[in-house]
């Protein structure tokens, strides 16, 4: 009796375990970020990116994020911004045509969730945390993260645009994902 029962939980167990698997809906998804040029707010977003999604609030041990970002699909509404940031001197697309985030971990810091990963970006990977807002939906999720980085961290716009007073160290990231489960 106590080996059936030790069977049935080993069984049970994996089960318990997993986060649901989501698939992005790339239309009504964003991943974008803000920043400023000469004291001046702008937008950009990235229009090719894949999203590896697996979530449960409930457990967020077995919960994870994979990002990959194609960076020459970069957009932000200027024209001579938007051919500036593929290359040499900021994103470097030639050399390093990918940015990946991968979760490392998930905690809790009060009401809200964090997720802890590590971002690559022109090579250099850094530690990086981003607050989680998941919001599920019939068949599916909202699921809104956001965070900072520092360009600079990255060697983003080093060189002749290292002056943060012209454009501003600190990136704000944020995506909105309209997931459904798989």
């Amino acid at each position: 009796m106590k080996r059936l029962a030790i069977l049935l939980l080993a069984l049970a167990l994996p089960g318990i375990a997993a986060a649901t698997d989501y698939t992005v809906q790339p239309a009504s998804s964003t991943l974008g970020f803000s920043n400023t040029f000469q004291g001046e707010s702008f937008d950009g977003h990235f229009g090719q990116w894949t999203a590896a999604i697996s979530y449960d609030p409930a457990n967020l041990a077995a919960s994870k994020f994979d990002v990959a970002v194609t960076l020459a699909s970069v957009k932000t509404g200027d024209g001579d911004r938007d051919s500036a940031l593929p290359g040499k001197d900021f994103f470097d697309t030639a050399k390093f045509p990918t940015a990946h985030f991968a979760t490392t971990g998930f905690r809790r810091q009060g009401d809200q969730v964090i997720a802890d990963g590590n971002l690559t970006l022109r090579g250099v990977s850094k530690p990086v945390s981003l607050a989680v807002t998941f919001k599920p939906q019939a068949g599916g999720a909202v699921l809104d993260v956001a965070g900072t980085v520092k360009r600079l961290d990255f060697g983003v716009g080093t060189g002749d645009y290292a002056d943060t007073s012209v454009i501003g160290a600190e990136v704000k990231i944020k995506a909105h994902l309209q997931l459904v489960a798989k």
